[in-house]
């Protein structure tokens, strides 16, 4: 049995028949860029995340580029972001001329540790970003009394969070402004790049929206220097047939994290992950983690499972940032994490039976892991 890692067919013959005549609409006027579809688009996104604005750009980096420079964030700057995240996060910061402060994450969820935060703020510091990973909630309630105390913006990582929720309200109105992504394979995916940011501040949303604009509200009336990124038609034709099912399609991959919890329960070697308290997941990804890694992944890829790894390599020991200096062993959480996450196949459509597929294939191989003894107390 083949099980994809994605499967995007699925999902785009479930909304073509919405999607296919509103496309031909957009070719007979030729309104590419802006226009009805993206205005609604925009104001249904910020509904469905409890803010009062959105502005659709072109993709989910220049969205966190974007909201950093909305509050303020210029170069010299510092702004905090966990270790183990996708690269574009600390690229928009590097994108400003400011600095990433990497910091790292607990040992559970793999999310933004609230006490490195504190001690990595310094009189230099703007801007936290906590990155709400795999699908969770960062704990931003825990970051709001740091951000308070040394008057810093929280500008949440939403890429991966599309409907995702805590105690304290849906990721993208958390903090003072979020940035997210549409990238096909996201949740809430667009038919090509796409993003947005949300937030309640009337002021940030036009910060933003004039600075997409190349610096302009008015035509060739340019009030500060910005660039081009804006959100097409026909990405938000995609984006408002699929917001229209992300619920659904969010509690079917609900249904399949717990199935697959139950049957890898009893697994030797093997580590699920768990919902934060006060959490609502939407499991973007489901992350294991396990020993030999390396050995596991080539046996599910041979076996048709197409499985993948979600980081391999934490920020700090990348070449592109190796100039900020950090060491190996710095952020031991991270850099331990790194060697055994597995990411399975996680999708609105995926059958029981392939996940039984995938989970016995995991099983087999795990058989012939070594799992380290415990150290005694």
């Amino acid at each position: 049995m083949k099980v994809p890692f994605l499967d995007l067919a699925a999902q785009s013959a479930e909304i073509a028949h919405e999607v296919l005549p509103a496309w031909q609409s957009i070719l007979a006027s030729a309104g590419f860029v802006g226009g009805p579809d993206v205005a609604a688009f925009e104001e249904e996104y910020a509904a469905y995340a409890g803010v009062g604005h959105c502005v659709g750009v072109a993709n989910g980096t220049d969205a966190v580029e974007l909201a950093l420079r909305a509050v303020g964030v210029g170069p010299g700057d510092e702004v905090i972001l966990p270790v183990n995240t996708f690269i574009a996060t600390a690229e928009a910061v590097s994108r400003i001329g400011a600095v990433p402060v990497l910091v790292d994450v607990d040992d559970e969820h793999l999310l933004i540790d609230p006490a490195a935060v504190e001690a990595a703020v310094t009189g230099r510091t703007r801007a936290i970003v906590p990155v709400h990973l795999y699908g969770q909630v960062a704990p931003v309630e825990a970051l709001d009394p740091v951000a308070a105390r040394h008057g810093l913006a929280i500008v949440e990582d939403a890429a991966q969070s599309q409907g995702a929720s805590s105690a304290h309200g849906r990721a993208g109105g958390l903090g003072r402004v979020a940035a997210t992504s549409f990238y096909p394979g996201k949740n809430l995916g667009a038919g090509g790049d796409a993003g947005a940011v949300t937030t309640d501040d009337p002021r940030i949303a036009e910060h933003v929206r004039t600075v997409a604009a190349h610096g302009s509200t008015v035509k060739y009336v340019h009030d500060v220097v910005g660039f081009n990124s804006r959100l097409d038609a026909v990405q938000a034709v995609v984006l408002r047939a699929k917001l229209r099912r992300l619920d659904v399609w969010n509690v079917a991959r609900r249904a399949a994290a717990d199935r697959y919890a139950e049957l890898l329960a009893d697994v030797p070697g093997l580590r699920v992950p768990s919902t934060r308290p006060g959490n609502e997941d939407v499991w973007h990804l489901y992350v294991v983690r396990v020993e030999e890694r390396d050995r596991v992944l080539a046996e599910l890829g041979a076996a048709g499972v197409g499985a993948a790894i979600h980081y391999p390599t934490p920020l700090h020991l990348t070449e592109a940032y190796a100039s900020l200096g950090y060491r190996v062993g710095q952020f031991p959480v991270a850099e331990a994490a790194a060697s055994r996450l597995l990411s399975l196949p996680m999708f609105p459509h995926l059958t029981e039976e392939q996940q039984v597929h995938v989970a016995g294939v995991l099983a087999q191989a795990q058989t012939r892991t070594r799992v380290p003894e415990a150290r005694p107390a």
